[in-house]
């Protein structure tokens, strides 16, 4: 196919270097990264987009993700998909959607699980929504850049899975973070605790595959320092979309609310950004109870 790449930053670039080594005719656009081996720099996301057959969106937010939609839907091909695997707003997200169709363009909105090193090695999770039509198309370039693509239902859905399941992310963590803190200070040895938890009822992908306790389980950010591999910054990103989505939606999510605050406060006031989302357990560990 001819892909239009707009925004190749630490996810984009490496999903559009995989793109290009699997044979795709693969340009690409950012306002400051450069382009990755293998891909053919636009001088603009207008001129990305021009007579491609898939562009492909990887943008900070919704503002964004709407003003470079702004540029590119009306030079697209007709017929053309426009993919935007950023994790923005829902509304964002389907108001782009409804743009597009109205262009005679297929939209699918796909953000992605698995992080910077899923987007190297290819092993990324979609979650898409859109149009049967729009997410055939694209289904061969999910294969290329990840293990997995699940199409969630109409335009919008893929960001309401992403950020539902962002949600219970940080939650856990920070249960997880907090029962940890108490163990230490019950005397209970941390190898002994995950010993018993990762087998029993307080089993969670984040407990058996991402333990924010050093040393402990297989190998995480907080056996590196708490080097982010999702960024606390994210997470707060991500929960903030959810409770934006909860006030649009009339949803009671307390704990995903209280979940935004505590990463908020994390991030902004206590030294967090820059760090991995596990890094709560060193937090809780210098705290007492207030």
């Amino acid at each position: 196919m001819k892909i239009g790449f707009i925004g190749l930053g630490n996810m984009g670039a490496p999903m559009a270097a995989n793109l290009a080594a699997a044979g795709h005719e693969v340009t690409g656009f950012d306002l400051a990264a450069p382009c990755p081996e293998g891909v053919a720099r636009a001088d603009s996301a207008a001129d990305a987009a021009k007579d491609a057959d898939v562009v492909l969106t990887m943008l900070p937010n919704g503002d964004i993700l709407r003003a470079v939609a702004a540029d590119i839907i009306p030079v697209m091909s007709k017929g053309a998909v426009f993919l935007d695997c950023s994790t923005v707003d829902v509304e964002s997200a389907r108001a782009v959607a409804e743009d597009a169709a109205s262009a005679d363009l297929l939209a699918v909105d796909a953000p992605v699980s698995g992080g910077i090193g899923g987007a190297s090695a290819g092993t990324l999770t979609f979650m898409a929504g859109g149009t049967e039509d729009g997410f055939a198309k694209v289904a061969p370039l999910f294969d290329i850049m990840g293990q997995k693509a699940v199409h969630c239902g109409a335009s919008g859905a893929g960001q309401a899975a992403k950020i539902c399941n962002n949600m219970i992310l940080g939650i856990t963590m920070i249960g997880t973070c907090e029962a940890f803190a108490l163990a230490d200070k019950l005397g209970l040895d941390r190898q002994k605790m995950f010993d018993v938890v990762s087998t029993s009822s307080g089993y969670s992908w984040v407990m058996n595959a991402y333990c924010p306790a050093p040393g402990v389980g297989p190998q995480s950010p907080a056996d590196n320092g708490y080097k982010p591999g999702f960024a606390s910054e994210l997470m707060l990103k991500d929960l903030r979309l959810s409770q934006q989505a909860a006030e649009t939606a009339d949803a009671d999510t307390p704990l995903g609310q209280h979940a935004a605050d505590l990463y908020a406060q994390f991030v902004e006031d206590e030294g967090g950004e820059g760090t991995d989302f596990s890094a709560m357990l060193p937090r809780f560990e210098k705290r007492g109870r207030d």
